[in-house]
């Protein structure tokens, strides 16, 4: 099984002590994923509270969530480009640096306020979570045996999935909870002076952001993170121009999966509080609804340690192939059932979203070799699928919420195609070996 610049220990014969000095980069790279994983759902926080505080029409608060997108299929390949130059280790460093700027630049915009500093602070913290995504998701996935590297990738998507438990609790307190616009009723109308307490509240939470993010960057440019084969990145770029990414099926068809699986999740997430909270559904309020939303990500954060476990013993892509079906499942009894039969297959949707973008993602870049880099540009500009989640809307506008899910139940075809073909590898180039500089 040929992956991109998979390890090759120099003691062959021991593969425990191999695993083991690894053990404590992949320890450190989790808490990236989990920072990552929190910093984009604390965004999520920042959209009815910059509604109230900006007074934006349902257009520049949509915009707010587009540009988060936007920045992944924009950043994705500079961020290749400039893995190739500076390696891994420096990269990872350099993201977390522009996504703490992009923090403390958000309390510039909330200390003016301005809107549109605001928009373009998002911009430049998603542009470094691009950065920290191109690097550290084929880094996880080559710092170890090949065989069992969609399980290690799961296991520190677990955390990321913990980051997006634990953010809307930090921004529930620390933004909403110290806003007038938080606390109030809806409908309140904000005094100008209550608008501009409201964004100095934002000032507090991303200070704390950002000072995490800069220790982040400290600790792991002083850590002897393994180097992926620093002495062999001359003939990876010579070879670079003696192959073609367009050869690898698994690629070619990876990159649709992952725009696919966007749309699907994100489509999901966003319109969860809204369907839970139909009187034919949940009859609940859509506060009560939001309680559930988080299990929906538990679901993936227990999903991802399960299928980290299972992928030790079984093909990732037999793996991807059931929970693909279990996801197809569960949205056709959300779309012809009603009640909390409905509501709960659209709950469990998560456990079974879990293992798919590591996954996907793991076995997209297998057998690139010295393309591992662009290729994983590629995969992570497909990220920016979440941005057509409007065409859930639009189809629910049309023709009913509960009939849009339809739409998500199409995505998991999909992914079941790549997972029983898709994602078979052509062409697979030799691994490039990594350096292990641990010790």
């Amino acid at each position: 099984m040929a992956l991109p610049s998979s390890t090759i220990p120099r003691d062959a014969a021991a593969p425990a002590s191999a695993a083991r000095s690894y053990r404590p980069a992949l320890t450190l790279l989790a808490s990236l994923f989990f920072m990552w994983g929190f910093i984009t759902v604390i965004n999520g926080t920042l959209l009815p509270h910059l509604r109230s505080v900006f007074d934006l029409s349902y257009f520049q608060a949509a915009l707010i969530e587009s540009v988060w997108f936007i920045a992944y299929f924009f950043a994705s390949i500079p961020s290749a480009k400039l893995i190739e130059r500076i390696g891994y280790q420096k990269s990872l460093v350099t993201g977390l640096l522009i996504m703490a700027a992009g923090a403390l630049g958000m309390t510039v915009g909330a200390s003016i306020p301005s809107y549109y500093v605001t928009l373009l602070m998002l911009f430049v913290i998603a542009s470094g979570i691009t950065l920290l995504q191109v690097a550290a998701n084929p880094y996880v996935a080559v710092v170890g045996p090949p065989a069992t590297a969609s399980s290690r990738l799961n296991l520190v998507q677990a955390m990321n999935s913990a980051g997006t438990m634990l953010a809307p609790i930090f921004g529930a307190y620390l933004i909403l909870g110290r806003s007038k616009g938080g606390t109030a009723q809806v409908g309140t109308v904000l005094t100008p002076a209550e608008r501009l307490a409201d964004a100095h509240s934002v000032v507090l939470p991303y200070v704390l952001v950002a000072g995490v993010l800069i220790v982040l960057a400290v600790v792991i440019a002083r850590f002897p993170l393994p180097a992926m084969g620093t002495a062999t990145n001359r003939v990876a770029k010579a070879d670079r121009k003696n192959h073609s990414l367009w050869t690898h099926r698994n690629l070619v068809f990876g990159i649709p999966a992952i725009f696919i699986y966007l749309i699907a999740e994100i489509g999901v997430g966003n319109l969860f509080v809204n369907f839970v909270s139909r009187p034919e559904i949940g009859n609940m309020t859509t506060e009560a609804a939001g309680r559930y939303l988080t299990l929906l990500w538990g679901g993936m954060m227990v999903g991802r340690f399960a299928g980290s476990a299972i992928m030790q013993k079984v093909r990732a892509e037999t793996v991807l192939a059931v929970f693909s079906i279990g996801a197809f499942a569960v949205m056709t009894i959300a779309v012809f059932t009603t009640g909390h039969v409905a509501m709960w297959a659209v709950i469990s949707v998560g456990l079974f979203h879990s293992i798919m973008f590591p996954t996907i993602f793991t076995l997209g870049i297998k057998g690139l070799g010295p393309l591992t880099e662009e290729g994983s540009g590629l995969l992570i500009m497909a990220i920016a699928g979440g941005a057509l989640v409007a065409v859930q809307g639009k189809l629910a506008d049309v023709y009913g919420l509960q009939n849009s899910f339809l739409l998500t139940a199409a995505c998991e075809l999909y992914i079941l195609f790549y997972a029983l073909w898709g994602a078979r590898v052509t062409h697979a180039l030799p691994d490039r070996p990594i350096e292990d500089t641990s010790a």
